[in-house]
């Protein structure tokens, strides 16, 4: 990390998601917090690089899985299969739709959606 830029405050929480924990790894949960959005691991790496933290590819990629197995990232896939990852401060889940195209994306009310679901699996047909 470049000398000159404070680093965020990680969550004593979210510090616990990432095994063994490390300076590199929480530089690598930090980094993801500050994103803007979605983020795939490669260009999470890159922007690290490019602040001059030194951080292998193979870290970013363990590090990432430890909060996204503790369901504390939403996870999408672009349309070349890469999975892109958003930290989630909190538990609960929410969704999102994703423009492949662009990266953009907005939350959306999923109750209207899961109700109807639940309606479908309960039909006998």
């Amino acid at each position: 990390m470049a000398p000159d830029r404070q680093r965020t405050p990680t969550p004593s929480h979210d510090v616990t998601l990432i095994g063994r924990h490390t300076q590199q790894r929480t530089i690598v949960v930090e980094a993801l917090i500050r994103a803007d959005g979605f983020v795939g691991t490669q260009a999470l790496h890159n922007q690290l690089a490019t602040d001059d933290t030194p951080v292998g590819l193979s870290t970013v990629y363990r590090t990432l899985t430890g909060p996204a197995d503790a369901d504390r990232t939403d996870m999408v896939r672009d349309t070349g299969g890469e999975r892109l990852f958003r930290y989630r401060p909190g538990p609960d889940h929410r969704p999102y739709l994703l423009r492949t195209e662009c990266g953009l994306s907005r939350p959306v009310d999923s109750g209207p959606v899961e109700d109807w679901a639940d309606t479908i699996a309960q039909d006998p047909r």
